[in-house]
């Protein structure tokens, strides 16, 4: 009986069943297409870079695109994540727990999720048909790295001075506003 349970219990998950067990439980998970994955807490920096990315964004948005911040989250064909923004350009059900159609994601990199968020997570949002730009924003440095149509390649931008381009919602801000209130020299 113990083999059976365990032969089970290594069966992948699927999205809807996914769903349905996160439902339930007191902690979020994210769903790498075979099993949940518990997300820990963050530090000061990815909280602060996280805000500043909503801040600046809610009010240059075009009409009809909302700002989502990481307790929303993004349903793909084989996985669900929680990025840590996203913009989405048409009207949701504000009971709605998740989305399948941003138009740009961000995740702000750290030590623990630089290999998921770099590549894992950059495949899975290239799949994505409404998805024109990810950005993954680094966390000990002013600077970016940025995937967008029609090649997908990662492209970084760097420094103060550099701007972040979103032609898909008509806008571009300065890199160094997603920085507010950070000082990397202390």
């Amino acid at each position: 009986m113990v083999t059976s349970m365990t032969a089970a219990l290594r069966r992948p998950m699927s999205v809807d069943a996914f769903l349905d067990w996160e439902e339930r439980q007191e902690l979020r998970h994210e769903f790498d297409g075979a099993a949940p994955l518990a997300m820990v807490g963050g530090t000061e920096a990815h909280a602060l870079i996280a805000g500043n990315i909503a801040f600046a964004l809610r009010s240059r948005l075009p009409p009809g695109c909302r700002i989502y911040g990481s307790d929303l989250k993004l349903r793909m064909a084989a996985s669900v994540r929680y990025p840590d923004a996203m913009v989405v350009c048409r009207p949701a059900s504000l009971r709605a727990t998740f989305v399948t159609d941003p138009v740009v994601v961000f995740e702000v990199l750290s030590d623990s999720t630089s290999y998921t968020d770099r590549l894992v997570k950059s495949r899975e949002y290239r799949d994505i048909a409404t998805l024109a730009r990810y950005v993954i924003v680094e966390q000990s440095a002013i600077g970016a790295m940025v995937f967008e149509r029609p090649d997908w390649r990662g492209q970084p931008i760097l420094g103060g001075e550099a701007r972040l381009a979103m032609p898909e919602l008509g806008i571009d801000i300065a890199l160094a506003e997603l920085y507010a209130g950070l000082d990397f020299a202390a």
